[in-house]
């Protein structure tokens, strides 16, 4: 049996952070360390590179993965190490990990093998502590809600129409659906509600889409927490909320340094997930990486379908920002599930996207030389370029090939193609048609009444122009899990919608998709565990 990734990653020297922080021009005085091997960014470095111009911007997505993932991280951190190998000022901008994965059935995300952003173990686990950040943040917002109604409802809201949940960052689906305010008047105001898990938050959204703590504050003033049936909304701003909610992300705002098992920079800031939100790290975060470096490695959450589309039309249409590349990850496993069509499926949008293409065969080491033959020859007649990642295997110098294809991408590539699939004054109703035909494969939508009255009142109310953040299956790119490949004939139905105003953009719920995950049956938290010498065990 090989080495656990914790075991990869423990065997490695890192640098010191100001080290790390040295390879893109920063000093001691522009880090707040947090131990020897992270550190947070200082405001005033964002400010001070402002002036910069921009380096080039390469997009990591995938094709429909299997339950367990394709290796997206890990192909972006090989990448990143991968081209800087090649003598390129590389950085990979990157999500945080959510403690559900962690403890649940996917593990960490922090890459795997020979390819990991490290320290590991904190980088998966509490990290620098922006999780619990933004939780308290959006919990402040909750137990506000609940001190209203309790100290008389002056706004007289109506908690059968009070939209806004709590959140905690772990799978536990026994909080789903709670009622609360039980024991009487002391104690509250009886009403129904839930939790959600962390990354699907509408504070993660707003801190991973917003320039500043400034504009992070004004955000969350339009959070809508309660709907009155007519007219508009309730607001944060309506319970004075956002002010304090802003001091308690006052640091969280600010994007963490790390680096590879490799040595390169990597800026991990910001975790919402694919399915159920908006999948990218922080604009922030990006932004910074696009002043500092040569080329920017950045993921999105699963595949084109869902975090690549949401990338493109919610990420970089909010900040402006314009990729070169597209990288989409394939592996032998995901291809015997889904099929070549599914993997050109996915191409397909890419380059509806106005993307160049490149694919990334993510090698296990079990892959046969017949199986990659297969992928080439696949990929050729796709028209499209495609490199073998060995990155788990060999980090870096297992990927300067792929990193090298990606180089020709650029350089031959058309930025002034790139385009959103959609323009702002789509009705909403039609933006959700457009992605589900164009990039799903659908023959159309059908709306539950339900959403359909939801959608025309946002229209009503001015919100018409913000794009659509689907919450969708990652098992298919219908909206049934049970229908790998590419399915045909087949229409998606959105049941509900919900308003995110102050991230600035409209939630559609297709399919039975859940905002709080459960634990599976013998959940990884089973096999981790902290040795007498503090040393953890079982973390992948």
């Amino acid at each position: 049996m090989g080495k656990q990734d914790i075991e990869i990653a423990r065997a490695v020297k890192l640098q010191p952070i100001q080290a790390i922080g040295e390879l893109l021009g920063l000093n001691g005085n522009d880090l707040e360390p947090y131990g020897t091997y992270k550190a947070k960014i200082r405001w005033d470095v964002i400010e001070r590179s402002s002036a910069r111009p921009d380096g080039v911007l390469v997009l990591v997505t995938a094709m429909t993965p299997t339950p367990a993932g394709e290796g997206k991280s890990t192909t972006t951190i090989g990448l990143a190490d991968g081209l800087r190998r090649l003598g390129k000022r590389a950085i990979a901008a990157m999500r945080e990990p959510s403690l559900g994965p962690v403890f649940g059935v996917k593990g960490g995300g922090t890459g795997g093998g020979h390819t990991q952003v490290a320290p590991m173990e904190d980088n998966n686990l509490h990290f620098t502590g922006d999780m619990h950040a933004i939780g308290a943040a959006h919990n402040l917002l909750a137990a506000m809600l609940d001190n209203h109604l309790a100290q008389g409802n002056p706004l007289n809201l109506d908690t059968r129409r009070i939209t806004w949940r709590r959140v905690l960052d772990m799978n536990d689906r026994a909080l789903r659906r709670l009622v609360i305010g039980l024991g009487g008047p002391a104690h509250g105001v009886p009403r129904e509600t839930g939790f959600d898990i962390t990354v699907a938050s509408e504070i993660m959204a707003i801190l991973c889409l917003a320039r500043d703590l400034q504009d992070f504050k004004a955000r969350v003033e339009r959070v809508v927490v309660a709907d009155r049936g007519e007219g508009p909304f309730v607001t944060a701003r309506d319970l004075r909320a956002a002010g304090a909610m802003a001091v308690l992300m006052k640091d969280a705002i600010k994007p963490n340094l790390v680096q590879t098992l490799d040595g390169t920079p990597a800026l991990v800031h910001g975790g919402p997930f694919g399915n159920i939100a908006h999948g990218c790290n922080s604009l922030i975060a990006t932004r910074l990486a696009l002043k500092l470096g040569e080329i920017v490695v950045t993921e999105a959450g699963f595949g084109s379908d869902l975090g690549g589309e949401k990338f493109v039309n919610i990420k970089c249409r909010t900040g402006g920002l314009v990729p070169s590349a597209a990288v989409i990850v394939t592996t032998t496993r995901a291809l015997a599930t889904h099929g070549e069509e599914n993997l050109a499926k996915h191409v397909e949008n890419v380059r509806l996207y106005g993307l160049a293409p490149v694919v990334a065969l993510n090698h296990f080491t079990d892959d046969t030389d017949a199986q990659i033959g297969r992928v080439m020859s696949m990929c050729k007649t796709l028209g499209v370029p495609c490199g073998v990642s060995r990155g788990w295997e060999l980090g870096g110098a297992g990927v300067t090939d792929l990193a090298g294809m990606v180089l020709e991408a650029i350089r031959t590539g058309d930025r002034a193609g790139f385009r959103y699939l959609y323009p702002d004054d789509l009705k909403l109703t039609a933006k959700l048609e457009t992605i589900a035909t164009k990039i799903y494969g659908a023959d159309g939508v059908t709306f539950a009444p339900t959403a359909a009255a939801k959608l025309a009142r946002y229209e009503s109310l001015g919100y018409g122009r913000l794009p659509v953040c689907v919450a969708k299956t990652q098992n298919s790119l219908s909206d049934d899990p049970k229908r790998p490949g590419r399915p045909r004939g087949f229409t998606v139905t959105i049941r509900d919608v919900a308003l995110s105003a102050g991230a600035g953009f409209v939630v559609a719920y297709a399919g039975d998709i859940l905002t709080m995950p459960g634990l599976p049956k013998v959940p990884g938290a089973e096999g981790i565990d902290i040795d007498a010498g503090g040393n953890i065990v079982g973390l992948f």
